[in-house]
């Protein structure tokens, strides 16, 4: 039996990634950011992708699509930028951005598709929207009996600390959200086997911070797996750091060969945006190394007509596919589990 899904702000393709890997075939991706699609059509080219604000599509559209086959799985990441911790910093409050509303067309999608099982995952600060709470009220009354629950992506085999909150729901009976496999997969593990950038013939690796002679010097000095600006003698300083109660502690600092890597954000080809220096290396990490820290495999293509900003952009907003994986295989056995040749879908 073939698994549809359908993936909803499909960014470069992270989740649908998993989702593949797990059994899925995706029909149909949504994604409004050119750089995004691009990336996406790259690795995942039997999808039909979207290139719309999401807002303005006809569902009609996407059934048609569809041609009359069963939707086994609706999933999406909406972006709620609003929520995330780096947009919040030291406000109580959420930042005020019209993309946080985005949740409420995941629920336009699930109520006119009517998809078997459904699946979201966002940043963990969504958890007390009311917008959200609204629409995991609507999917009870719909049937999906939705579970929310906020994980850390490193407790699935992903080499990077990122919590993240995950919705599962299913009209076929009760299904819960992938336990932790608790596989510990470090940095070392996940790039210790690259070769140097200078050797390598992956253009991907070869994309990386060129750091003006002073910043060199400053990162030839930070120490090895691990240290950080606030191990550099007082000249290397820089001044905006020498303020008291600075944020950002990691900035400029190197990764741990032996424990996970600290998030991969959309600055994670810029030192000065956080702990992004190579264990060893005196060099940020590279594309590849970045991509790899998300759990992308080793050849997963990504435009490379692009300013290194937007690429940077592309992989740290991206949902670890290792992650989409597992939660997907979770929902594809529960599917298994409960379906027969003699199921009608309402």
């Amino acid at each position: 039996m073939t698994f549809n899904s359908i993936d909803l702000f499909s960014g470069c393709g992270g989740l649908t990634e998993g989702m593949h890997q797990a059994g899925f075939l995706t029909k149909v991706a949504v994604e409004i950011e050119a750089n995004a699609v691009k990336a996406f059509k790259l690795n995942h080219k039997k999808t039909i992708v979207i290139p719309k604000d999401i807002r303005k599509i006809d569902i009609k559209e996407i059934k048609r699509m569809l041609n009359g086959e069963p939707l086994h799985l609706l999933a999406g990441c909406p972006p709620c930028q609003g929520f995330s911790t780096m947009r919040k910093l030291n406000r109580r409050k959420s930042v005020l951005d019209k993309r946080n509303s985005l949740v409420t067309e995941y629920l336009r999608f699930v109520k006119e598709l009517k998809p078997l099982t459904i699946m979201m995952e966002n940043v963990p600060g969504l958890k007390d929207y009311y917008l959200f709470k609204d629409v995991v009220k609507e999917l009870t009354k719909l049937g999906y009996n939705p579970k929310v629950e906020i994980v850390n992506v490193k407790d699935y085999g992903v080499p990077q600390s990122r919590k993240r909150l995950v919705m599962v729901g299913s009209l076929l009976g009760d299904i819960k959200i992938a336990s932790a496999t608790n596989e510990k997969v470090t940095v070392r593990k996940a790039i210790g086997k690259l070769k140097s950038v200078a050797k390598s013939k992956d253009p991907l690796h070869k994309i990386h911070a060129n750091h003006e002679p002073r910043i060199l010097e400053m990162i030839k000095l930070i120490p090895k797996n691990g240290g950080s600006r606030k191990d550099l003698p007082p000249e290397y300083i820089l001044k905006c750091h020498k303020k008291k109660n600075i944020g950002f502690s990691d900035v400029y600092g190197r990764l741990r060969w032996d424990d996970y890597s600290t998030t991969i954000t959309g600055g994670c080809l810029n030192p000065s945006k956080g702990r992004f220096l190579h264990p060893e290396q005196n060099r940020n990490i590279s594309a590849r190394e970045a991509a790899m820290l998300q759990s992308f495999p080793p050849n997963y293509k990504f435009p490379n007509d692009i300013s290194k900003g937007n690429l940077a952009l592309l992989i740290g907003n991206a949902l670890p596919p290792k992650f989409s994986y597992i939660q997907s295989k979770n929902i594809k056995d529960h599917l298994e589990k409960h379906l027969n040749e003699n199921f009608e879908i309402i």
